[in-house]
């Protein structure tokens, strides 16, 4: 590893990135995957959990969503904890907590025991889903940010493809007593292997030199830059982030000026409308979906495994399409055809056909949120808040992510369990609802948002000050 990144090249722009943040950016988008692993998992083992502890509609509702309640913890404290201790140190901290529950979650006697350190996964998972963005766009050049901040997301939905085909595997290994007994441990067993990896990693990426220079580091920073793009560059964005900085002491009551609070609260309301267009609802729950529309336990986690595989797959095309179409367009039309599936899955709910159609329209909102609002909302949260305030403001705005995650993932069993499936598709409320939020969000983008695609960080941040 350390001699793979001994000999970075510069990376002129319009060319993809060089070896050196291409390796680092893989390593801090590590982060993303287990994120996706960790709070995937449990699609396929939360049917084996109801049984082996008895389960009731809330109960199964709060061992699936109290992963989001750890969500919400992590990201309380880890913006401040990046920006006093740096964002490596909270990469490893989320890499450490990731570790301890895939511990605590294979092995405990009782559902008390279970829900504790699937919390602590999921104060992990929170930092991680904070970090890892924040990082990765503040080693990358202004020309291919958008490319290697995607990379977390296209990690993100490789760690829940991963775990679909885990749980798939672990399932067929015994009969359903043994799946009951046993299945659900290993499954979330076997992320001890990549949060092992990831950790294992960390130790050879540096520090933001963004970071480095805003806590007197300079010097340490411009080593950094030049291993990532070439002197020429490292001199360039050095002097960009002084100025940048200077301009932060000269008016630090700007950051929390109306204008800053108005940003914050545009960030606030994008991370929170990329949950409330009810994508865990399927991610987390659509192993009992498949299921209770007639599919056997093998062909509903062999259907998820499909599911998987389409978000991966147009995760790709937004990987090497956000620096070229940019930000708006993306996130614009994907709210749409999002609300078009949604809108689409409601009327054959009404119709009576939910079984024909569910997969098909489901397949096609997954497609549309996996190439813009789901990549691309994460883009967005990691580079438009100034230097000085990014990790907390993006801590406040991931909050809001995962609040609004939390609230979704819980309710649903219980709404499950006060009207059947079919009855519930039938009224096709929650998925005009959904549809509505697709609507609102791509109305926001449209009048709020400005295009951020090629801008330096500081470019941005002296966009926002103006």
């Amino acid at each position: 590893m350390t001699g793979l990144m001994a000999e970075p090249q510069a990376t002129a722009p319009g060319r993809g990135p060089s070896a050196y943040i291409l390796l680092i950016s893989i390593v801090a988008a590590l982060g993303g995957l287990l994120f996706g692993y960790d709070t995937a998992v449990i699609a396929g083992a939360i049917g084996f959990l109801k049984t082996h502890f008895r389960l009731d509609p809330a109960m199964q509702g709060w061992v699936a969503s109290s992963a989001l309640l750890g969500c919400v913890i992590g990201v309380s404290f880890a913006g401040l904890f990046s920006d006093k201790f740096g964002r490596r140190r909270t990469l490893l901290l989320a890499g450490a907590l990731f570790f301890l529950s895939a511990i605590g979650t294979s092995l405990p006697r009782d559902v008390a025991i279970f829900v504790i350190f699937r919390i602590l996964g999921g104060v992990g998972i929170g930092i991680a889903s904070m970090a890892s963005p924040m990082y990765i766009a503040e080693i990358s050049p202004a020309h291919i940010r958008g490319r290697m901040v995607s990379l977390n997301q296209f990690a993100i939905v490789s760690g829940i493809l991963i775990v679909y085909f885990v749980n798939y595997f672990i399932a067929g290994l015994g009969d359903a007593a043994w799946q009951t007994a046993y299945a659900w441990r290993w499954m979330f067993a076997s992320g001890l292997i990549p949060s092992g990896i990831f950790l294992a990693l960390l130790q050879f990426v540096p520090e933001s030199p963004r970071w480095l220079a805003e806590n007197g580091q300079s010097d340490k920073a411009l080593v950094t830059l030049a291993k990532i793009d070439g002197d020429e560059h490292a001199q360039k964005e050095m002097q960009a982030i002084e100025e940048a900085i200077e301009f932060e002491k000269q008016s630090i009551n700007a950051v929390y000026a109306p204008g800053m609070r108005g940003l914050l609260l545009l960030g606030m309301a994008l991370a929170a409308l990329q949950q409330v267009t009810g994508i865990n609802v399927f991610l987390y729950y659509g192993t009992e979906i498949f299921k209770k529309a007639g599919a056997t336990v093998n062909a509903a986690l062999a259907e998820t495994v499909v599911v998987g595989i389409v978000n991966l797959a147009f995760t790709v095309i937004a990987v090497y399409t956000v620096d070229k179409l940019g930000r708006k367009p993306l996130l614009i039309f994907g709210s749409i055809g999002m609300g078009a599936c949604l809108v689409a899955i409601g009327i054959a709910a009404q119709s009576g056909h939910v079984a024909a159609w569910l997969l098909l329209f489901l397949l096609g909102y997954i497609a549309c949120f996996a190439m813009s609002v789901g990549p691309v909302t994460w883009v967005v949260l990691s580079e438009i808040f100034p230097t000085k305030i990014r990790g907390r403001a993006m801590s406040v705005a991931t909050f809001s992510l995962w609040t609004a995650n939390f609230i979704v993932s819980q309710t649903f069993p219980m709404m499950d369990s006060n009207l059947s499936l079919v009855h519930l598709f039938h009224h096709a409320f929650p998925f005009y609802i959904y549809a509505g939020f697709c609507a609102v969000m791509a109305l926001i983008v449209w009048q709020c948002l400005p295009e951020t695609k090629g801008r330096t960080l500081e470019e941005i941040e002296m966009h926002w000050a103006k």
